[in-house]
């Protein structure tokens, strides 16, 4: 394999997560759309935090808000001699959803 081949391999994967993706816009909505809410946020790769009023089950909680999403990033070298090159990489991303459970 070619030293060369192995920077290219990295940038583009490194490319791949540093793409941006939209916060999902979850606005109050009908009962159950915590599941779907959470599970896009997910899917987008945020670790999901949440906080509830209430104690009903999941399924029937509303989201009343998304909010405080954060992103930590670490920037490292890649390669070698003149190929070195500077690379930033998502190493986290997490969100807050708060949810209305008092059914």
């Amino acid at each position: 394999m070619r030293p060369g081949l192995g920077v290219t391999a990295a940038v583009a994967a490194a490319s791949v997560v540093l793409a941006p993706a939209g916060v999902a816009a979850a606005s109050p909505a009908q009962a159950g759309n915590a599941y779907a809410t959470i599970g896009q946020l997910e899917g987008e790769g945020y670790n999901v935090i949440v906080d509830r009023l209430g104690s009903a089950p999941l399924n029937q909680c509303f989201v009343t808000s998304v909010r405080n999403p954060q992103t930590q990033t670490r920037t490292f070298w890649v390669g070698e001699g003149k190929d070195r090159e500077l690379v930033t990489v998502v190493v986290s991303r997490s969100i807050t959803v708060s949810l209305n459970c008092d059914v």
